[in-house]
């Protein structure tokens, strides 16, 4: 069917009806091609005769979506017509089409100003408009007396739309604030609701954006209280009735004035109190108009220094929001409630019931705030109610819900736990029904709390491994399960728990569920090395060390590298430190949380601060508290072993020559990754001394180089010793390093001076 031809002398009603008559997009596009064609070309002759009728069709084509652009001057042209019809439209479509980013504001500012002046209120009324929606900082510099003009006015069709168009203008330029404020002594006496409501947010708008403007203006506050009386003592006006309430938009806007005037001043929120206990009794609520009322009134309450009786009253009313069959209502409510939970915790807690129930919304928006909100109530007095509501709530909401709850549940109950069984329980219940979202950070925090509950480390590796046995696919579960029986595996099989009944279980039953893990495909690579540390701890809890040296050979060859690093390292322990490994796998001290609200650190009796509980992604090696290992008589031995277990970085010749070799070797400095400590060796390979030996060394500007002093300035002859001196390089960008070294020294009686490049460091050293 071929596309009707539209004509420029077509009213925009046969337009829209031919636009609607498109069956597709393509059809639709193809009209609205054809018109714009044609409503060009009548642009280009000039056509005075259709040009408001054309503007009017680009207006519907721009809000259908359609580029109309090309219609600006034409807009222009219709606003310095004579003609009412033609000044709405052009008005309208420079409010449509024009921002202020248009060079055409230069030249409505003179139209918009002789027509601010004009002998017809309702031209006055489309110049104050289109001011109002679209001028910019220029034209309400230019505008701004004239505005204020009309603000002073009789008129109240004028002075409404003045005060309006005073907002945009104060929006736009603030300084010009103080030009409006003699004409605003007198806009609260007016008896039009009209004026008294763009009055009310002209005020607010000064209020918000000046303190000097809110000090002024407290003095307001008996008015606004009396206006707003009189809507609510007013009988039935038909004019201002919406659902038997009188202007409700008018009490809004008052409310909200107050509450700007009422906040932090205590003689403006004396002043209201009566007014607010008023409106939040007399107030109906069978109806959404009544609830918008109440809503505000609550907000002006609880923002302004209210009486605590006001308080409670504001809080009963959101309580009772709670019970309203209306969504929308009920989330204000617990929105509401949890802005003001902290600062009226008691009056709150009378609605605590019912805020439970609102864990059961199908409303997803609901259950969030309510199980927000329950977090918030929860307190020693109710923690085993609570937690059991929340709890049963963690079984069966959605998934989006579950690591939130689950940690919300870990806080409360570190908070407010009654006692460490309790709370050993309680973490249990979440790690067997909702495991798999407990976030990461949890895993540590737990394995702390079950570290410091030393009476109950019997009772909880048992709970643990009967988990273990019951469910390996909730990875949060399972690592904490692994690290708890490695470090407490002797009293599970000891069969001694004196909080419930103990389980019977062998140690190669153990060793059976731990080897399950490593070559289970449920677990992640983080889990299969809290598998395998733990059982590198057993061999010093139970008697299987052949079996556990098997197993530690076995992934000695992993594909996984950080799997493979861990059984090389722990093989070496067998072998080479077989004297220290009881000492390195001791169980770890009970460990306290500083006062930070930062990740767990933990503070050492002897004043230095040692790693955490396993960190979540690559748990700790070897576990072993530092204070303990310090004691022992092998503790340089130890220190030398971590260094090359953690740093296995192969040392390197810097430089060699005339019978002088400098080597290098590396150990990376903590805390700080970004810090390579490097620690040069000088032998001597001829048969006299080098005296005054001096190593010097520089690098590019991206590092930062420390030279400490070395241990001597003679280099041995025939390699009968050594000098060594450390070096720290700063390398925060990771670049790859260089060095330039300068050697002086002595030998034989004659000086000697050599400079030498460094650039094959190894990649380990500086990444």
């Amino acid at each position: 069917q071929p596309v009707p031809s539209l004509h420029q002398s077509h009213l925009l009603r046969e337009l829209i009806r031919t636009i609607r008559t498109a069956r597709t997009q393509a059809e639709e596009r193809e009209m609205i091609q054809k018109e714009c064609a044609a409503i060009r070309s009548s642009f280009r002759e000039e056509d005075n005769t259709y040009r408001c009728r054309n503007v009017a069709k680009l207006l519907y084509m721009h809000m259908l979506g359609y580029p109309a652009h090309f219609g600006q001057l034409e807009c222009l042209k219709l606003i310095a017509s004579q003609k009412f019809t033609d000044k709405r439209i052009g008005y309208l479509g420079a409010m449509l089409l024009l921002d202020e980013r248009q060079d055409v504001h230069l030249l409505m500012t003179n139209c918009i100003k002789n027509d601010l002046n004009h002998s017809t209120q309702y031209v006055q009324g489309l110049a104050l408009c289109t001011l109002g929606c679209m001028g910019s900082s220029e034209m309400c510099r230019d505008l701004a007396g004239e505005v204020e003009k009309l603000l002073k006015t009789s008129n109240s069709y004028l002075r409404k739309k003045a005060a309006l168009c005073a907002v945009h203008v104060i929006r736009k330029v603030p300084e010009l604030m103080e030009m409006f404020l003699p004409a605003t002594k007198n806009l609260l006496s007016e008896k039009n609701h009209g004026v008294l409501h763009t009055s009310v947010v002209l005020l607010t708008e000064m209020c918000e954006r000046s303190p000097d403007m809110l000090l002024h203006f407290r003095k307001l506050v008996p008015q606004l209280v009396r206006i707003l009386k009189n809507l609510i003592m007013s009988g039935y006006s038909p004019e201002h009735d919406v659902s038997g309430i009188s202007d409700p938009f008018l009490q809004v806007r008052i409310l909200r004035l107050l509450r700007i005037l009422g906040r932090s001043d205590d003689d403006s929120s004396e002043a209201m109190n009566d007014i607010l206990a008023q409106v939040a009794t007399n107030t109906e609520t069978s109806k959404n108009v009544g609830n918008a009322i109440l809503y505000e009134t609550v907000l002006t309450i609880m923002d302004i220094k209210s009486e605590s009786g006001l308080r409670v009253l504001a809080i009963n009313i959101l309580g009772r929001f709670l019970l309203n069959n209306d969504k929308n209502i009920r989330y204000v409510a617990l929105t509401s409630l949890l802005k003001t939970v902290q600062t009226d915790h008691n009056a709150v807690q009378r609605h605590r019931s019912t805020i439970v129930d609102c864990l059961k919304d199908l409303d997803v928006s609901i259950k969030r705030r309510a199980m927000e909100l329950s977090f918030a109530l929860v307190n020693g007095n109710n923690i085993r109610g609570m937690m059991k509501e929340l709890l049963y709530f963690l079984d069966s909401c959605d998934p989006e819900f579950k690591a939130d709850c689950a940690s919300g549940v870990f806080l409360a109950a570190e908070k407010y736990a009654p006692s460490k069984r309790w709370h050993i329980d309680t973490i249990m219940r979440v790690l067997t029904t909702a495991g798999s979202y407990v976030r990461d950070d949890s895993v540590p925090n737990l394995i702390q709390l079950i570290t410091n509950s030393v009476e109950m480390h019997a009772y909880t590796v048992q709970r643990l491994y009967k988990a273990l046995l019951d469910d390996i696919s909730q990875q949060p579960l399972v690592q904490v399960s692994s690290w708890c029986i490695g470090e407490y595996g002797d009293l599970l099989v000891s069969g001694q728990c004196e909080e419930e009944e103990p389980i019977q279980v062998t140690e190669d039953e153990v060793l059976d569920v731990l080897e399950g893990l490593l070559v289970s495909n449920l677990s992640t690579p983080v889990t299969r090395g809290y598998s395998l540390t733990a059982i590198m701890k057993l061999s010093t809890r139970f008697s299987s060390v052949n079996r556990i040296k098997k197993v530690v050979s076995i992934y000695g060859s992993s594909i996984d590298v950080e799997l493979q690093q861990r059984a090389v390292e722990y093989n070496a322990l067998f072998k080479k430190y077989d004297h220290m490994r009881p000492a390195l796998l001791e169980r770890m001290p009970i460990m306290e949380k500083t006062a930070s609200n930062g990740p767990t650190e933990i503070v050492q009796t002897n004043g230095e601060t040692e790693p955490s509980v396993p960190d979540t992604k690559h748990p700790p090696l070897v576990t072993q508290p530092a204070n303990q290992v310090r004691a022992r008589s092998h503790d340089k031995s130890v220190k030398s072993f971590l260094s090359q277990t953690m740093c296995s970085i192969p040392p390197m010749t810097a430089y060699s020559k005339n019978g002088l070799k400098i080597e290098f070797t590396f150990e990376r400095a903590n805390p700080n990754p970004n810090i390579a400590v490097i620690t040069i060796h000088a032998t001597n390979t001829t048969e006299a001394d080098m005296t005054e030996f001096v190593f010097q060394a520089a690098v590019p500007k991206t590092f930062q180089l420390q030279l400490l002093s070395p241990s001597s300035n003679m280099v041995p002859a025939l390699n009968q010793g050594s000098v060594t001196q450390v070096i720290r390089v700063l390398n925060p960008q990771k670049q790859q390093l260089r060095m330039r070294v300068k050697l002086t020294y002595t030998h034989k009686g004659s000086p000697v001076q050599d400079l030498a490049e460094v650039n094959n460091f190894p990649p380990q050293s500086w990444q």
